[in-house]
């Protein structure tokens, strides 16, 4: 298909031990190999918080890792059950610590946040060591979903990419009704490659 960056993402695997985490790194591993000009993006869940796990995927050496944080925090118990905003928010910590080479997380708004918490969310990633972070409208997928609370506007979306990208130093910041996390998603990695930033030095 001769695809210069890709976007792998999937269902949480809580049912496995290890979350998921050797499947996930067979797959980078194998685009790696298949395809050495291609660069690899994957949106993964938390793993529970297990670091072990995470760096199983790390270690595979993606060139974007991306963990949604998909909320503020206060909101995090009704749209986000199963997970919790200071796990998420250690998971993406502990990648740039360890030393992923990019590291994305994202945000839905419409879900009865306040700008003040989407900024603190903001700056919550930034100081955790996040570099790409996407900013989308929430639509209600079914009737069975939580509500729309409101539409934000255009105005607003920009506020917003300009605080990630000039007020906490995000090197890609997408905002606007229709991003979601795989908005742009090459031209993100391609920036860092025209500021002679390196995202494809592999191990051998």
């Amino acid at each position: 298909m001769n695809l210069g960056h890709v976007v792998i993402t999937s269902v949480d695997r809580d049912d496995l031990k290890d979350g998921g985490a050797a499947h996930w790194a067979a797959t980078i591993k194998a685009v790696h190999h298949l395809c050495p000009e291609t660069s690899v993006e994957v949106l993964t869940g938390d793993f529970k918080g297990d670091t072990d796990d995470l760096e199983v995927v790390l270690r595979a050496e993606p060139e974007v890792f991306s963990h949604n944080l998909e909320t503020t925090r206060r909101l995090t118990w009704q749209v986000r059950s199963n997970s919790d905003f200071d796990r998420s928010l250690s998971i993406l910590k502990h990648a740039a610590s360890w030393g992923a080479k990019r590291v994305k997380t994202g945000v839905m708004l419409g879900l009865g946040e306040t700008m003040d918490e989407v900024k603190e969310t903001m700056r919550a990633a930034a100081d955790a060591g996040v570099q790409y972070f996407s900013i989308g409208q929430y639509l209600r997928p079914t009737r069975h979903h939580h509500q729309v609370q409101r539409f934000w506007t255009p105005m607003e979306f920009e506020e917003l990419r300009l605080y990630g990208s000039e007020d906490l130093g995000f090197l890609n910041t997408e905002s606007g009704p229709l991003v979601r996390s795989s908005y742009h998603a090459e031209k993100a990695v391609q920036k860092d490659r025209n500021f002679g930033i390196n995202v494809e030095s592999r191990s051998a």
